[in-house]
């Protein structure tokens, strides 16, 4: 088959009756991905022509979930079953292509497997595999030579039938001239109701048969039958020995199998690797991790998007962690939540610790317990070490926030920026009210409210003379639209 004549053909109409969802089945997501999405980032490994996903239940939802891919959209309006979803594609695909039909609703499915049943594929091309307990899936049967001669889909086998182990994917590869004259052929006779795409391999079987008869009657081809190749159908097989690369998720079980599947196979990855995990099992990478050398990695941690861990990076346990970059020797304590965020290297974050987008920390930072940052700029060996939230700000070198310290960055329309210089000093429960600069080497009273800019080198400080209480004040209360 040649590889750069493929198009590929995704069935992803299906509602998905037993997730018990008004979600389209193959939007519920698998490592933080939508199910369709694992799989079309298979097909774009097998470098296609073209992707056509078929799709139907929910409607716009399933291609505006994916309005960043390159893909012909097809919509099956009515979903009378998957030789019907296939017709509704035929007219978008390359007439001298090889087209291989995939499922939107099986994850995992290997590059690998997909690139050997190509290779085997002249004519028709199925994937199977072995299953200890066939019930529910269509049955390949073979004649006394072994040669597949069809499908049969399990509530239309019989008794004997039923006892086979070698069972459909529904992953299927076959040349579009015989796409196109098989699927005008199917018929809807049998328990379901539905065009099974499996009855091609029927039809394929008979023309081969056909061809035989052909061959054995033309006097000219009676030495050796020259010409037997040309006219002959092939029916190849691979089959798959990854149950878990072919399954197709039917239910919120799967899903949860298959999750746990993918999530082992990445913590072995991570192992190989020479990662720490305290406990394999406990962990979730939802997107990309990379890794350093002797990185270490505790229990219930979830890794999400794109994270880079350098050398020497140890991570406590269940912090949350999405789209960051952690360098060399920085330990991140227990309970931390990180998301796009970058910190430097030998830092000390957490336990508790929550960095909002666009946080940027330098060298030797010290982020402590139930301390917030939110769009800040954190320069070289500064510290907010206790119960401090710091937003919208930019910090320099060595500059020491103390405890309950705020940067009110926002007055209910606009937000605004504070800047403290290198090696301030900020007492605590001090509020900064931006926009704000605090100088080069300042030192903020405790408990003061700093509402203009304090000059370098000196003491600041803004408190009330006396306390006072007002009597007969009433506190506003909200009106009403």
């Amino acid at each position: 088959m040649v590889m750069n004549r493929l198009n590929i053909v995704i069935l992803a109409a299906g509602k998905g009756t037993r997730m018990y969802s008004n979600k389209p089945k193959v939007l519920h997501q698998l490592a933080g991905k939508p199910l369709l999405q694992h799989v079309i980032n298979c097909a774009k490994l097998l470098n296609p022509l073209k992707i056509v996903v078929v799709y139907g239940y929910g409607g716009d939802a399933v291609p505006q979930a994916f309005m960043h891919e390159n893909i012909t959209w097809v919509e099956q309006i009515e979903q009378l079953g998957t030789g019907h979803a296939v017709q509704q594609a035929m007219p978008y695909l390359d007439e001298d292509a090889t087209t291989l039909i995939l499922l939107g609703d099986v994850p995992l499915l290997s590059v690998d497997s997909c690139k050997r049943l190509l290779e085997q594929t002249e004519e028709l091309g199925l994937l199977t595999f072995i299953k200890p307990d066939p019930t529910g899936y269509g049955r390949i049967i073979r004649n006394s030579e072994g040669i597949v001669t069809a499908i049969i889909e399990h509530k239309d086998a019989t008794s004997v039938q039923r006892e086979i182990k070698e069972v459909n994917t529904g992953i299927i590869a076959t040349k579009n001239k015989h796409l196109a004259s098989w699927l005008k052929r199917l018929t809807n006779d049998n328990a379901q109701g539905e065009y099974y795409l499996t009855d091609i391999v029927a039809m394929a079987k008979l023309e081969d048969e056909i061809a035989v008869r052909e061959i054995a009657d033309d006097e000219s081809s009676t030495d050796g039958w020259p010409g037997l190749s040309n006219k002959r159908f092939t029916i190849a097989t691979e089959i798959s020995h990854d149950e878990a690369s072919v399954t197709g998720v039917n239910s919120k079980k799967d899903l949860a199998d298959l999750e746990r599947t993918y999530q082992k196979r990445y913590a072995d990855c991570l192992l190989q690797a020479g990662v720490t995990l305290l406990d394999p099992l406990r962990l979730d990478v939802r997107g990309e991790l990379n890794v350093g050398k002797d990185v270490e990695i505790d229990v219930g941690c979830v890794f999400e998007g794109k994270v880079t861990l350098g050398d020497n990076v140890k991570i406590g346990a269940y912090c949350v962690i999405r789209n960051a970059v952690i360098a060399l020797g920085t330990q991140i304590a227990p309970f931390t939540h990180i998301d796009d965020t970058q910190i430097g290297e030998n830092s000390r974050i957490g336990p508790y610790a929550r960095l909002r987008p666009g946080t940027r920390l330098a060298a030797d930072t010290h982020i402590g317990n139930f301390v917030e940052l939110k769009n800040a700029q954190v320069d070289v060996g500064s510290k907010i070490n206790h119960l401090s939230y710091v937003g919208d700000s930019t910090v320099g070198k060595n500059v020491n926030i103390g405890a309950g310290t705020i940067t009110c960055n926002y007055d209910g329309a606009n937000k605004f920026r504070t800047v403290i210089e290198d090696n301030a000093f900020i007492g605590s429960d001090s509020q900064l009210v931006a926009p704000v600069t605090i100088g080069r080497g300042a030192t903020i009273a405790a408990g003061s409210t700093i509402t203009k800019d304090a000059p370098a080198d000196q003491l600041t400080f803004c408190r009330a003379k006396e306390q006072k209480s007002i009597a007969g004040w009433t506190r506003p209360v909200k009106t009403k639209k």
